[in-house]
């Protein structure tokens, strides 16, 4: 949902979930200035208002924090029991995670009314995306972009998402100077990309404006709201880690194939307790964590849908484990 989520902000999806590639050396094809008046041109043409631009390009500047970032090669990634126990789904997280849906269960019961996804994976994405609200970046995103923009890798895609966030301005849902996000762009409590703002984000405390900022009542619906638009199945879990059976080979699962959750029962799957699991339709697949030392989940369509906000394997595995310890 943004240049991809491993761009959020940066230690916990992208050095940690996976490595960055790579980058081409910069292709700028012209002047910083003349790059700007390419901007601004385009966003007249599609009726932003030279009010907007002025305030939202006024001094503006090649970041070079922006281009370091984006051409880094990380050395590698945090085991699976690392990242899951350290970062994602530490004892501070998961207290945290508590007291956030306590404290919020109103707002949180509010907004499953109206969109039908557990206010568990609300608040899991919450809190792995910003800390509960508490580090949603400090990069002005118009620079950052239009930086990407300019820089040449992957210029198309943030020249599109540098013209949303100047709509977004001149829509009045936020100020130049209270947009900031991580250094790629993403924006807000729930780290949206501009063009998914555009899709996604809602006014739910009905004041005119969708503020993924300081609306912690717009933020959460929008998450909220992301995933019911993709696909997200109320009711149904996300998945759980289990206990394979006898002789279950790590190396050769099939982690492709999806049965109904009652075939891996048959199989000799139990559950993590030792338990059995339930006699279920419930679609499934073994889903094993990157870089992991043999733990082994069995994973529903929920799982799909929040790796569909971030995509690497260990990002989904361990939003559904805080989602667990939520509540």
């Amino acid at each position: 949902m943004r240049v991809s989520r491993r761009s959020l902000l940066g230690a916990v999806t992208a050095g940690l979930a996976a490595p960055f590639l790579a980058s081409p050396a910069p292709a700028q094809t012209g002047s910083w200035d003349g790059f700007l008046d390419g901007v601004r041109a385009e966003a007249r043409r599609a009726g932003i208002s030279a009010n907007t631009l002025a305030r939202a390009l006024a001094g503006i500047r090649p970041n070079q924090r922006v281009i370091e970032l984006d051409r880094r090669q990380a050395e590698g990634g945090l085991a699976w029991e690392d990242y899951r126990d350290r970062i994602m789904v530490s004892p501070t997280r998961v207290a945290n995670a508590q007291r956030n849906y306590a404290e919020n269960r109103t707002l949180l019961s509010a907004i499953e009314s109206r969109f039908r996804v557990s206010p568990r994976v609300i608040v899991a994405i919450w809190g792995v995306e910003t800390n509960f609200g508490g580090n949603t970046g400090g990069f002005g995103v118009v620079e950052s972009l239009a930086t990407l923009a300019w820089e040449g890798r992957r210029a198309s895609y943030f020249r599109t998402e540098l013209l949303a966030a100047l709509r977004i301005l001149d829509n009045g849902h936020i100020s130049p100077e209270r947009m900031k996000g991580s250094w790629a762009g993403a924006m807000g409590q729930p780290q949206f990309m501009p063009s998914n703002f555009e899709r996604l984000a809602v006014d739910f405390d009905g004041d005119g404006r969708r503020d993924i900022w300081d609306s912690r009542a717009d933020a959460l619906a929008s998450i909220a709201n992301y995933f019911q638009r993709n696909g997200w199945r109320e009711g149904e879990p996300w998945g759980r880690e289990t206990l394979p059976p006898p002789g279950f080979d790590i190396t050769r699962a099939d982690t492709e194939s999806r049965r109904p959750l009652r075939e891996y029962a048959r199989m000799g799957f139990r559950a993590a307790s030792g338990a059995p699991l339930p006699n279920s339709e419930l679609e499934t697949a073994v889903v094993l964590p990157s870089r992991g030392a043999g733990q082994v989940f069995l994973g529903h369509h929920n799982l799909r849908v929040i790796r569909r906000y971030n995509s690497p394997v260990n990002y989904g595995l361990a939003v559904g484990l805080l989602s667990d310890r939520a509540a």
